[in-house]
């Protein structure tokens, strides 16, 4: 890989690489500073403690995926939630946390929380552009002890293209069904010790599903990026200073309105004529400046940035004069006939003499900040005839989330739905915003076969909460904790070793829930082993993770009512705990052709360990030992590759097991499960020498329909089949 010029994390962390990367992955310059941890010597055994997966380059490539879920399953411990087909609003969640919104994983880009309001309204609904990103780092257990606020669960790091050190360029040109198109460029360069980039990415398709009435359910998102470097020597350490400029929008006609369970079996990609109005307008820039010193012994990283991000979704959220919600409406049409008949289009919302059903839409317009001083720092040296590698670092970090939103009234008529005039109304109005420092130092000590690393982070944390329209309703609280670990790794020989680790989990409340709210807070474990003789990788990793208090909060997106929006609710003690593993190897068909496979396998249980009533929409009537909702227990992929020296083919399989769409009973969707998904992608790539290269793929090459789920309104499906063929050019 390139010398990295982008000073993002050096705290190197002790991880472990996944097995269909290691195959591939180049040998990193230490100064490569846009990783979290430089992961290499794919080769040999590697001696780094804890569990954590890299994707490079190469890898990432061989898809071309733009969507997040596909690229991630190929990691293991993995869950996953899907909602639109594209992967427009990412839900993901490690070792069980719940994938709503990615709110319970701390995300990065270039190593800097990229969230909107990581703190304060931490769910994900801006997500980077990955068709952009060159490295996909992903830490879970221990390895996750420097990265916050949400540390249950793990890390997700995004790692951006770095300035070259000399005249570089591409492009990557795609198209395919369904009005898919990609057109992805970039260009850099470098003049004496000062280089920069720019590169621009446009994303879109007209969507698979069919809207009633007619219309778009498609998207478009624009990307840009420029980055200035410059470079110098001074006071003994190699130094660089780098400005990061990004902005990136997007349109998206989508809605959380799915189908009943009937029209699913007959018309899995229809969509109801009262979603026509539907519309996601979202923006996004961000700024970072960034100065690195390094030398052998000694790294730090200064990093200020700043995130601000709008969007504004306009969407169905109920209909009038009925006690029915959306979701039940889809669950029972029979009973409901009515008002599916508004929803579907087949009845006007007024009829002469009968009940009139208006459609409610509503527009959920939110614009947030997050900005930071970020410090980062490692120092190795000797002591006591010990080697050690000290990491520390501090991050002051602010962020808000201001919500305006309002509601308009819709008419059914002759299956298109109109706005009616002057109809608009505001709903929720408020703030809240955290100030939060973030400090942590972490000391890996190698004693002949055996590295420990121990290490603490401490979260301090100032909220803030009010409701503009009612000036009484406000509230100010605090939240100081300490989260220690420790983890390691022996050395058995020269090819396998064992893994171990124990910290302690952490996810915040929200500055507007009260006392009677408690933090979410889990002790959790690995224990596993790794082997690498060259040809052969394999790594196993079982985790527990012991929750004292588990906690969820209501969304659109998770629970569909408006009443609860934003509020989170206590789930008492919980138990998570599985098995992870990854096995791979490279086998030499004959001196030109190397066949490439892996596979990949994550076993997760759960179980609540006391019975309590909850109006969580997704929990209801908990029993001891009911297993958490959207978290299945088997996932597997494996993938099979055919590489020479000019082209290459490639599959992957994967299995999701069926999920629940409800903890415990009493509830919408009580003992109702998704369906168990087997998808199959296939790709291919062809070399045409100094004219670059032209790919084709296939995702889901046998078009299966499955019901991904049913939150919050109704059955959604999986992408259907889409063709795509590309050129990619780089010089």
């Amino acid at each position: 890989m390139k010398k990295s010029i982008l000073a993002v994390s050096i705290a190197a962390l002790f991880s472990s690489h996944s097995v269909n990367a290691q195959a591939e992955a180049a040998k990193v310059n230490s100064s490569d500073l846009e990783h979290i941890q430089i992961i290499s010597h794919h080769d040999r055994l590697r001696t780094e403690s804890g569990s954590a997966t890299l994707l490079t380059e190469v890898e990432l490539e061989k898809f071309e995926y733009d969507d997040i879920h596909r690229i991630l399953s190929s990691v293991p411990g993995v869950n996953i939630r899907e909602e639109d087909g594209y992967g427009l609003r990412p839900n993901i969640g490690f070792r069980g946390v719940t994938p709503e919104r990615s709110k319970k994983i701390t995300i990065l880009e270039d190593g800097v929380l990229i969230g909107p309001a990581p703190y304060s309204a931490p769910a994900a609904y801006y997500f980077p552009v990955t068709t952009r990103m060159t490295a996909v780092e992903v830490f879970k257990g221990p390895a996750a002890i420097k990265f916050g606020p949400q540390t249950v669960a793990g890390t997700l790091n995004m790692v951006t293209r770095q300035v070259p050190d000399m005249q570089e360029g591409g492009i990557d040109l795609a198209t395919g069904q369904d009005g898919y198109q990609k057109v992805h460029g970039y260009y850099g360069n470098a003049v004496d010790d000062l280089s920069f980039l720019v590169e621009g990415v446009h994303l879109g398709a007209d969507g698979f599903k069919e809207l009633d009435g007619g219309g778009n359910t498609g998207f478009d998102k624009n990307d840009l990026l420029a980055k200035i470097r410059y470079q110098f020597n001074a006071a003994g350490f190699d130094q660089n200073i780098q400005l990061k400029l990004s902005y990136a929008d997007e349109t998206s006609h989508e809605t959380y309105l799915g189908l009943s369970d009937d029209d699913f079996a007959t018309t899995p990609y229809r969509r109801y004529a009262a979603t026509q109005p539907a519309l996601m307008e979202t923006e996004h820039q961000q700024v970072m400046f960034t100065h690195n010193m390094s030398n052998d012994q000694f790294s730090l990283t200064s990093r200020i940035y700043r995130n601000d991000y709008e969007r504004a979704w306009l969407k169905l959220n109920k209909l009038t004069n009925t006690n029915a919600t959306l979701s039940e409406v889809l669950a029972d049409p029979t009973t409901y006939q009515t008002e599916f008949g508004v929803i579907t289009g087949a009845r006007d919302s007024v009829v002469s003499g009968e009940t009139s059903h208006n459609l409610i839409m509503g527009t959920n317009d939110r614009e947030y900040y997050s900005k930071g001083v970020q410090l980062d720092g490692t120092w190795r040296f000797n002591a006591f005839n010990f080697e050690h590698k000290l990491s520390f670092g501090a991050r002051y970090h602010e962020d808000e989330i201001d919500r305006k939103h309002f509601e308009q009234v819709f008419l059914m008529e002759a299956g298109i739905s109109q706005e009616i005039a002057d109809s608009r109304y505001d709903t929720t109005q408020n703030v809240e915003q955290t100030d939060a420092l973030a400090v942590y130092i972490e000391d890996a000590v190698t004693i002949d076969k055996l590295t420990v690393t121990a290490g603490v982070r401490g979260e301090f944390m100032d909220m803030h909460y009010h409701n503009k329209a009612n000036l009484d309703d406000w509230q100010n609280k605090e939240t100081r904790i300490w989260l220690p670990g420790v983890s390691g790794f022996y050395q058995f020989s020269d090819s396998a070793g064992m893994l171990f680790g124990v910290h302690q989990g952490f996810v915040p409340s929200s500055p507007q829930q009260g006392d009677d709210i408690e933090l979410e807070k889990s002790v959790n474990y690995e224990f596993g082993g790794r082997f690498n003789d060259g040809i052969t990788q394999f790594e196993v990793v079982s985790f527990f993770n012991d929750y004292s208090n588990l906690k969820e909060s209501c969304s659109q997106s998770n629970c569909g009512d408006d009443t609860q929006l934003d509020t989170e609710f206590n789930g008492g003690a919980v138990n998570v705990y599985g098995l992870e593993t990854q096995f791979g190897q490279r086998y030499p068909l004959n001196m030109q052709i190397e066949i490439p496979y892996s596979v990949v396998y994550t076993y997760t249980k759960s179980e609540f360990q006391e019975a309590f009533n909850s109006d969580f929409a997704q929990w209801g009537e908990v029993s001891k030992g009911d297993e958490l909702p959207y978290l299945p227990t088997h996932q597997a992929t494996f993938n099979l590759g055919i590489d020479s020296d000019v082209w290459r083919i490639n599959m992957a399989l994967k299995y999701i097991s069926a999920m629940n769409e409800a903890a415990g009973r009493g509830v919408a969707l009580s003992g109702v499960k998704t369906d168990a998904s087997t998808v199959i992608d296939v790709s291919a790539s062809y070399d045409i020498g100094q004219y670059g290269r032209i790919y084709a793929k296939v995702d889901n090459i046998t078009d299966e329909a499955d019901i991904i789920s049913r939150r919050p309104y109704g059955a959604r499906p999986s992408k259907p089949r889409q063709i795509s063929i590309g050129y990619k050019y780089q010089f």
